[in-house]
């Protein structure tokens, strides 16, 4: 069996973590390795069903994430997660708790985020009208020493997904 890792994609909303975990998806099933993604939106509607977003809250929330991918990384699987993870101190808690851990950040500039955002929640919380949203109304620590670091506002997917690739294979995990 191979051993297992956890890819942890963190940036702000629309920054591009779902689809690249969704790419690195296909792109690891396609080579035979056993994965799971764990996207923070469904996370928060099945394991994390009833938390709020005060910071203990969220904090819970990405630890449950850890401790699931700590389960799955020792049992030889493939994780990835897509969550906004905005304090460094517990991506970091997950880092130690996991091992096999590559923290992707995925960057990318306000303008942008703004312009992604089919929703309308970026507009809603620049106007003050969206109470704790990470990035404008609540802090979110972007990480100080990402294993890959991205701009995804001006990198390609095969791009991003070919530097993720790359540092995996110089770690060893692949």
């Amino acid at each position: 069996m191979s051993q297992g890792f956890t890819l942890w994609f963190t940036g702000l909303s629309g920054a591009g973590k779902t689809t690249l975990a969704d790419e690195m998806v296909r792109i690891f099933k396609a080579a035979g390795h056993r994965v799971e993604i764990l996207d923070g939106d469904v996370v928060r509607t099945n394991l994390s069903k009833g938390l709020g977003f005060s910071k203990e809250d969220r904090d819970t929330n990405i630890r449950r994430i850890g401790f699931v991918c700590e389960l799955l990384t020792r049992n030889g699987v493939i994780n990835l997660v897509a969550a906004i993870s905005p304090y460094e101190n517990v991506r970091n808690e997950n880092r130690a708790r996991i091992g096999r851990y590559v923290e992707v950040y995925c960057g990318c500039p306000l303008e942008t985020l703004v312009e992604r955002d089919v929703k309308g929640l970026y507009k809603k919380a620049l106007a003050g009208e969206l109470a704790n949203f990470t990035g404008v109304s609540d802090p979110y620590e972007a990480p100080s020493a990402p294993d890959v670091a991205l701009d995804t506002s001006r990198m390609s997917i095969p791009d991003c997904t070919g530097k993720i690739m790359n540092k995996l294979k110089e770690l060893g995990y692949l």
